[in-house]
């Protein structure tokens, strides 16, 4: 079993940045990849940037060279940078483990809005 909470959501200007973090507890050896995935209302769920044990990582089209995955493996905790947000980066943000199974947290709302 994996747990994962995120936290770091909120409001914020277009053009503004937020950090997200995902910390994770249990068993969290199991743990092969670390995604985060965003849902704005009336949409899919969308992948927005992955990070592997390796530490290569994978982003969508819409964030490359905003957004930054990363993993403080002492902290177990990952985080998303977020720079240069838009209007459309608006959804809630989901942090994601596969280990075995896909674990979920409970997802943080972001809002980008003047």
């Amino acid at each position: 079993q994996v747990q994962l909470v995120e936290s770091g959501g909120g409001l914020v200007q277009p053009g503004g940045s937020l950090r997200l973090s995902c910390a994770a507890s249990g068993s969290i050896f199991s743990i092969s990849i670390n995604r985060w995935y965003r849902q704005a209302p009336g949409k899919q769920r969308e992948l927005v940037a992955s990070i592997g044990r390796s530490g290569s990582t994978y982003y969508g089209d819409s964030v490359k060279g905003r957004f930054t995955i990363s993993r403080d493996n002492a902290k177990n905790t990952m985080y998303l940078q977020m720079n240069n947000l838009r209007p459309e980066d608006t959804a809630v943000y989901y942090c994601n483990a596969q280990a075995g199974i896909n674990y979920w947290g409970q997802g943080t709302q972001v809002t980008v809005s003047s």
